[in-house]
């Protein structure tokens, strides 16, 4: 049976989705079964502790082991959420992958969720909170920008692939 470029248009929405809905599934997952490895992350950032000494930034520094836990709770609890958006968007897609246009378009509302949080805690908290206010940037050790840029990179490219009108 041959097919029209809409289906593919929409399979490719449809799997990009997944496919990230997927990786931050197992992103959160690891972030519950081993906490420790992330979460020394997530304390060296905040704490500002690796960044150039004589760092006049340094009064950003939040040193409260609360703060820390509190924080990195709070990312593995968004990358649940993520994750789930994520996976119903492209459930919802696939379920609908051969319907009306305005069924199809509804049903991309859960990656649409999953995505715009997805740039929430990899742009906005990695890049913009912990890359410039808590100088992450400074640091050899513990700078996660490079995996930040990729993964929003990857989440904008989601994004626009969504926003094309395939009918």
């Amino acid at each position: 049976m041959q097919r029209n470029t809409n289906y593919y248009i929409r399979l490719t929405k449809t799997l990009m989705t997944g496919f990230f809905g997927l990786y931050v599934l197992l992103v959160a997952f690891g972030n519950v079964t081993d906490y420790n490895s992330n979460f020394e992350f997530v304390k060296h950032v905040l704490s500002m502790d690796t960044t150039f000494d004589g760092n006049s930034l340094m009064y950003r520094a939040l040193g409260a082991t609360w703060v820390h836990h509190t924080g990195y709770i709070l990312i593995i609890i968004v990358e649940w959420i993520i994750a789930i958006s994520c996976l119903v968007g492209a459930w919802k897609m696939g379920k609908y992958m051969k319907a009306d246009a305005a069924s199809f378009h509804a049903a991309k509302k859960w990656g649409f969720i999953g995505l715009l949080l997805g740039i929430t805690v990899w742009f906005l908290g990695f890049q913009v909170i912990g890359g410039e206010w808590f100088a992450m940037w400074q640091s050899e050790i513990w700078n996660g920008l490079d995996s930040a840029f990729r993964l929003t990179t990857y989440i904008s490219a989601c994004i626009i692939v969504l926003m094309i009108k395939e009918d």
